[in-house]
């Protein structure tokens, strides 16, 4: 291999540093590029409405805020926290988990506070996958799942989702000799980015191919508490034989409108925790105390802030779904997430498609291949604006469509 070109700067020679090999086999990160889109299109002028990215708009209630005010004066919360995550922050969460979803956890061992759920998810390969390990990968799928596998020298195999099986993984199709090397398997219900849900048969059938060829399971559950008309999404621990294979992943991002405040927690099999707490403690010194109390003000006393916000998205999600139906687009309304998930018009793949509606009307959307190739053929908008730039946004688009 040659050697890195050596350049002149300043009077010295300074050479050009090479990347690890890893970092190359990574793709652009799908919210950096949408970023660059957004601000080239915004130095020309256009009138932005962003239907990109899932930040919520909405607020972190005030409780929560006053909460971190009054924790953060404290001084005995500016010295280094717990690398576990405070045991009353892991207390609120074990509560939660019971209260939610009728579960039992252990706050001491069964409980890790994860600084965003991304962080976690983003470090349990590193945990358990070796050089060359399997890790099922849904397709379309948050792309963090395959990113890590990367990083941690795993081979990412990927699970098509796919329109006809209700965006779930067929595990039928998914061979012996992939699943007898398979490490972990993520899955994400309700799903970013197709919004789909997942019943109680899709659940025991993964814990019991979990069990059968001794894999892990890591549901990422940042959407379980966004859901409409009633629906109530379930924990995987909700069905037997889930404790013994599985670790989920939550999140206080979407729920409680805290995406910049970085708290999240993971809950599940002692050992499984144990090994991504190992991972923690040699790379992170853990969540502000301040956070962790803010935290646990939103887990113990906001869910009548949480109805609220979902009412606000249901209506959101009424308005774009039944408007973008009027314009011709095909898309189900979703039970759940702040996501509608879209077929894109003939003519169209979803890179060009999303380009268009951005150079023509101003409004961010995200590409489904940017999910993975299985995201091919659809494109994703957030409720993140509220209905008076939804409309505005509908005006826009009747003008192309």
């Amino acid at each position: 291999m040659c050697a890195a070109p050596a350049v002149f700067y300043g009077g010295k020679i300074t050479k050009l540093f090479k990347l690890a090999d890893r970092l190359y086999k990574l793709p652009p990160y799908l919210f950096a590029r949408l970023d660059e889109l957004k601000q080239a299109e915004a130095a020309k002028g256009a009138d932005i409405i962003d239907l990109g990215v899932g930040d919520p708009d909405l607020s972190t209630p005030a409780p929560i805020i006053n909460k971190l005010k009054q924790a953060a004066a404290d001084a005995v919360n500016h010295k280094y926290p717990s690398y576990q995550g405070m045991l009353c922050f892991r207390q609120a969460a074990a509560r939660w988990c019971n209260k939610r979803f009728g579960i039992q956890m252990d706050a001491v061992t069964e409980v890790l506070s994860l600084i965003g759920s991304k962080e976690g998810i983003a470090h349990i390969p590193l945990a358990y996958v070796n050089q060359g390990d399997v890790v099922l990968t849904p397709s379309p799928g948050y792309p963090v799942y395959s990113a890590s596998t990367i990083l941690a020298g795993g081979q990412v195999v990927e699970m098509p989702l796919l329109a006809e099986n209700s965006f779930l993984p067929d595990f039928d199709t998914i061979s012996a000799d992939i699943l007898n090397r398979a490490k972990l398997m993520f899955i994400n219900y309700p799903n970013n980015p197709t919004s789909a849900v997942a019943d109680a048969d899709f659940f025991k059938q993964a814990i019991a191919l979990a069990h059968k060829y001794n894999f892990i399971i890591c549901h990422d559950a940042a959407y379980s508490e966004m859901a409409f008309d009633g629906y109530r999404p379930a924990s995987i621990f909700e069905y037997e034989g889930a404790k013994d294979v599985a670790i989920e992943f939550h999140s206080l991002s979407k729920t409680f409108n805290m995406t910049g405040w970085r708290i999240g927690f993971a809950v599940g099999n002692k050992d499984i925790i144990a090994g991504l707490g190992k991972v923690k403690t040699n790379i992170d010194s853990g969540i502000f105390q301040a956070v962790q109390y803010a935290g646990i003000e939103a887990l113990d006393n906001q869910q009548t802030q949480v109805d609220k916000a979902i009412a606000v998205y249901q209506e959101r999600r009424d308005v774009l779904a039944d408007g973008l139906r009027a314009l011709g687009l095909c898309l189900e309304k979703p039970k759940a997430t702040f996501y509608i998930w879209i077929q894109t018009p003939s003519g169209f793949d979803s890179a060009g498609f999303t380009t268009h509606i951005l150079q023509n009307t101003g409004i961010v959307t995200t590409p489904g291949v940017g999910f993975g190739k299985y995201g091919e053929g659809y494109i994703r908008m957030a409720l993140t604006v509220d209905v008076a730039l939804m409309c505005e946004a509908l005006d826009r688009l009747k003008k192309i469509l």
